[in-house]
């Protein structure tokens, strides 16, 4: 689909994937041994193809539903020559919430809508172009309050095939992730907005010397522009406007990869990747001491070189295969990033602060060390075993100092603080994918820490994304040619948190006293979804197919808590209470789908 500057992993905060599977042709999960064509990033990677769509007669798809609808079309451009591909989906909430009598909620806004695109053509037996964009904007308002955020991405690609085993793909890449917060009230007026803008230029190549080797190697070079924030307040605001400067930089890597099957039980993959990173001009660009001190200033002009980092990437995956039905797995990847999340909130939002390596703030690095066994299981095997252990150390990570305001906040580096981490634990997952009923479980145990000098007296601590215990059953069960019923449930630990345990007065004011950092937790998160499936009986020589789903999303209930608040209690200024935002307690949907 293309490289994105970043981008919120969902719609209406977690409801919708945001990824549409009418889109999708195939989805590959690397958690570890990645190969060093990909870089960026030190989690793991989703890489996701797009349909090409059908270049011999037009197709469709959609659903009408009561939540969403959503539609995609393809067919050819020049048959056999050329194709397209269009998929569109909206919410459609705000739509009802116009009906209601409440003035709030009538004006209220909670929407989503995304658009993906392709295209291609043939130009001749070795020459292909593509073009692919997607377009995306979530819009979440109610009474004083709104936000709204969005992704766009253009990808241009040129294959070529220089022999049956060389060929080559060079494209030019643009996206931009955007967000805004407007707050309206009485005494307040102001909008906070912020934004990454990237042109990323990228050349791969793949060699197939023989039947058991193949080779990839290319480069690729990203170019920049990222404002962390900007506020913009009405004369009589309590806050003041302010802009956090733009900053400009150049992300290039180039990388070799090889693949190898050396014997029939025997595969490798070893890669190595080269990653630079350059902060540019223009601006002012302060130097900083351990205690957040300026020690120097010095202005810089447009397109002026400030500090440039350079990187190694090792890459290696190893696969053995025990046995027909067994195979064990090893890994290890070094990566590098370059783009930076700060947040001082409870919860993951679309609208945390994201900033560059600069002087001060140094690449993120990440080794992952890992292994896996694997077996099938069963007659035929209609069952898959895996359990997958891993290690990750973590240097440069970025924390802020307590007290720190991230919002309008033009010296946030002189906030920051810089430790280590480290992440561990162990997966499982069993699937069935034969018979009536398919599906899987999946657990996983694990940890995720920080240690910084100034924190909790330089002690480990969790990391806001710790949650130890993880688990989702998934069941689809056939229970006659024409329905099906489908479950999926998920629970895990709440995500960490830091809780007052005082409060104290200054000038008659009462200030809260926090605890140690993230030594609380979020309650356990856990959800039920329910679905039930009519498939119309296909009808010889019919292209016109249809079904009915019906669902309940959150079908138990459960108000799962997306953040706690706390303020002073109006009814006795001396006590403090909690207050927990819950999303979605139970959705029902009926949607009518239908394909042609």
């Amino acid at each position: 689909m293309g490289y994105e500057a970043t981008a919120s992993a969902s719609h209406l905060l977690g409801f919708f994937s945001t990824f549409n599977s009418d889109a999708i042709k195939d989805l590959t999960v690397y958690k570890g041994g990645m190969p060093a064509q990909y870089g960026g990033r030190l989690s793991s990677v989703v890489d996701i193809k797009m349909k090409d769509g059908n270049n011999q007669q037009l197709h469709g798809s959609g659903g009408i539903g009561l939540i969403a609808s959503r539609l995609a079309l393809e067919g050819p451009l020049v048959k056999d020559k050329g194709s397209f591909l269009l998929t569109g989906r909206r919410t459609y909430a705000d739509v009802f919430l116009k009906l209601s009598s409440n003035p709030t909620t009538k004006s209220a806004s909670l929407y989503f809508y995304d658009l993906n695109a392709k295209a291609n053509y043939t130009l001749n037996a070795r020459n292909r172009i593509y073009f692919s964009g997607y377009l995306g904007r979530d819009a979440l308002g109610i009474d004083a309050f709104g936000n709204n955020y969005g992704n766009q991405t253009a990808t241009l690609r040129f294959n070529h095939l220089f022999t049956d085993r060389l060929f080559s793909n060079t494209s030019l890449i643009y996206s931009k992730y955007d967000y805004e917060i407007n707050i309206k009230t009485n005494d307040q007026n102001f909008r906070i907005d912020s934004k990454i803008k990237d042109w990323n230029l990228k050349q791969d190549f793949e060699f197939s010397p023989s039947a058991k080797q193949t080779l990839r190697f290319g480069a690729n070079v990203i170019y920049h522009t990222i404002t962390p924030g900007h506020v913009t307040a009405s004369a009589d605001a309590a806050v003041n406007s302010t802009a956090d400067k733009t900053n400009y930089s150049l992300e290039s890597a180039a990388y070799v990869s090889h693949e190898w099957a050396a014997t029939d039980k025997l595969d490798f993959t070893t890669g190595l990747r080269l990653s630079a990173f350059s902060l540019l001009g223009a601006g002012d660009y302060s130097t900083y001491n351990a205690a957040g001190t300026v020690l120097a200033t010095q202005h810089y002009t447009a397109g002026e070189f400030i500090k440039t980092y350079l990187n190694l990437e090792p890459r290696l995956a190893v696969s053995y295969q025990l046995s027909a039905s067994t195979a064990l797995k090893a890994g290890y990847a070094r990566n590098v990033q370059n783009l930076h999340l700060l947040s001082n909130s409870a919860a993951s939002s679309p609208t945390d602060m994201y900033v560059p390596t600069t002087n001060n703030v140094k690449p993120e690095l990440a080794d992952l060390y890992s292994a896996g066994y694997f077996r099938q299981l069963g007659t035929k095997g209609a069952y898959s075993f895996s359990a997958e252990v891993y290690y990750k150390q973590l240097q440069h990570q970025i924390d802020y100092r307590d007290g720190t305001q991230l919002r309008g906040n033009q010296d946030v580096e002189s906030t920051l603080l810089y430790g280590k981490g480290r992440a561990y634990g162990v997966e499982f997952l069993l699937k069935k994918e034969t018979g009536r009923l398919t599906g899987w479980l999946g657990y996983t145990l694990s940890k995720s820490q920080r240690q910084y000098t100034e924190i909790n007296g330089g002690a480990w601590f969790n990391a806001r994304q710790d949650r130890p215990h993880d688990l989702s059953v998934v069941g689809v069960y056939q229970l006659t040619p024409t329905w099906s019923l489908s479950g999926t449930f998920v629970a895990s630990t709440g995500n960490a948190v830091t809780y007052p345990i005082g409060k104290y007065y200054v000038a008659g004011q009462a200030v809260s006293l926090y605890g140690a950092r993230n030594a609380d937790r979020l309650p356990s998160y856990q959800r039920l979804d329910l679905g039930a499936t009519w498939e119309k009986a296909h009808q010889e020589g019919h292209r016109f197919h249809s079904s009915w789903n019906f669902s309940i999303y959150n079908a138990l209930g459960r108000e799962n808590a997306y953040s706690i608040t706390f303020q002073t209690n109006p009814d006795d200024p001396t006590k403090t209470q909690a207050l927990q935002t819950a999303l979605f307690k139970m959705v029902p949907s009926v949607t009518y789908n239908f394909n042609f």
